[in-house]
């Protein structure tokens, strides 16, 4: 071979390193929690057209567009030395069948159409069959694809981590999930993005139809359902897409809160939600706040939500935080065929626990972060190799600086004091255990030495904070509720 055809051969780079090289890049300049929430779902494939980048749904889709896909684009030109194109589409737009013929068209030469209910091929139809039939089985078809393709086997109810704030919710996803009797109707968990609400949909029906497999489970993200019923609409098939989704024995909307503001939507819902409730059928739905609060929906629709069971499912707190990087890192050394048992150092997953407060997948994405940079080295790194790590993700989260006087105040705020109450001579317990509590946050939010947060607190030594820090470790492990506080006064202080 020639010197300029080695050339050749050394420049073809195949798609997919050039994707991992864009996507370094991009998980440093958004962040990790911005990166986690869109890009990490997002694959590489090769469509009919070229290079298509695949989200999961339309709104991951659309916030790319809008917000990272002029970087994407210049990331790819940097790093592709073939220059091929590449283009943006959620899985809907690539999995969905094409479109029914027109009438008018003759199908090909041995075309053969399906049979009904799926009996098999039979003679070719005439063009106008083809066209009458066409978009009610495609709608059919659009209905029964996330039965399959949408779940996410990765979600099960063996691996979801329970603590007093979703333990509620477990215990009713189980139970819908085995069919039991004297069940409400329909059930609704809330909670912000990250709580676990999709992982537990998904766990339920995953359940439901390994339990009872002669049972129609529907699965259905906010999304699909608005995309499949404009169709319908569009082909004149809502008649095929009512009668798929009302004779469902469970019914599972993720994000419903999507579906506010579309009239004609909602209205479809309700009616779906009324025909299935009335016939005894299981309706489970998430939202990201509970349905007095979805203001933009439909009042008649808020109500029927509110009918059934509301479950909310409120912030992780620090144990449940633990347990699930515990768990998250035994699955990680499994996949990746670690050469040692999983582990971690206490105050490395202790650090995770209390920096990553506000959602779980960002939590478990700052553990993927120390995982694909040590692999099983994790066991074995400290906490300031731990923090170098994470630092440029901390940074491009625009994480809020915190001050000692910022914690003085929201600690103050939040148990009913006065600020000068903890820098004070006063030693009551009322006030002393917030002052402790507010001793603990600054040892964890600010880069002060110990020495000088004393100084901060009433001119205290640094004996006295180390004693706040470590008993305030200690009351943590004992008592739910100053967890609990400390975890709220962290998500306050970091906005």
């Amino acid at each position: 071979m020639t010197a300029a055809g080695l050339a050749g051969a050394r420049a073809i780079v195949p798609p997919g390193a050039v994707w991992t090289k864009a996507c370094a890049a991009l998980r440093n300049e958004l962040g990790e929690g911005a990166f986690g929430s869109w890009l990490a779902q997002a694959a590489l494939r090769e469509c009919e057209g070229g290079l298509v980048l695949v989200t999961q749904t339309g709104i991951a889709r659309d916030w790319i567009r809008r917000n990272a896909w002029r970087r994407i684009s210049e990331l790819w030109a940097m790093h592709d030395p073939q220059g091929r194109h590449i283009d943006l589409k959620s899985r809907f737009e690539v999995d969905s069948p094409s479109s029914s013929p027109p009438a008018a068209v003759q199908p090909p030469a041995g075309a053969v159409a399906q049979g009904p209910q799926g009996q098999g091929p039979q003679a070719g139809p005439s063009p106008v069959a083809v066209a009458r039939t066409a978009p009610a089985q495609t709608v059919v078809e659009d209905l029964k694809a996330p039965r399959a393709a949408g779940l996410q086997d990765r979600f099960t109810l063996d691996n979801f981590i329970t603590g007093p704030s979703n333990e509620f919710a477990f215990a009713v996803a189980r139970r819908v999930a085995s069919w039991a009797d004297g069940h409400f109707n329909p059930v609704l968990f809330h909670g912000p993005y990250g709580f676990g609400k999709t992982h537990l949909l998904n766990a339920i029906a995953a359940e439901a139809m390994r339990a009872a497999p002669e049972r129609k489970v529907v699965y259905l993200t906010a999304e699909r359902f608005l995309s499949t019923f404009v169709r319908a609409i569009q082909d004149k098939a809502t008649a095929a897409f009512k009668d798929d989704l009302r004779t469902a024995d469970l019914l599972l909307i993720d994000d419903v809160h999507f579906i506010g503001g579309k009239q004609t939507s909602q209205e479809e819902l309700f009616h779906t939600l009324m025909a299935l409730t009335a016939e005894g059928r299981r309706v489970v739905l998430s939202a990201d706040r509970p349905p007095a609060a979805l203001t933009e929906v439909d009042a008649r629709l808020r109500s029927h939500l509110s009918a059934g069971l509301v479950c909310g499912i409120e912030p992780a707190d620090r144990p449940l935080r633990l347990g699930i990087l515990e768990r998250k890192l035994h699955m990680l050394s499994r996949q990746h065929d670690f050469r040692r048992p999983a582990a971690a150092r206490p105050e490395a997953l202790e650090f995770l626990a209390d920096r990553f407060t506000d959602s779980v997948r960002e939590l478990e994405g700052a553990l993927n972060t120390l995982v694909a940079r040590l692999h099983d080295g994790v066991s074995a790194v400290g906490l300031d190799e731990v923090q170098a790590i994470l630092r440029p993700h901390l940074r491009g989260g625009a994480e809020k600086r915190v001050t000692v006087d910022d914690i003085q105040k929201a600690t103050a705020e939040h148990f009913g004091l006065k600020q000068v109450d903890l820098v004070s001579e006063r030693r009551n317990r009322a006030i002393a255990r917030p002052r402790q509590a507010a001793m603990w946050l600054a040892k964890q939010l600010t880069t002060r030495s110990l020495p000088d947060i004393g100084r901060r607190f009433g001119g205290r030594d640094h004996t006295t904070v180390l004693h706040a820090v470590r008993r305030i470790e200690e009351l943590k492990a004992q008592d739910p509720q100053l967890s609990r506080d400390l975890d709220a006064l962290v998500r306050k202080l970091r906005g």
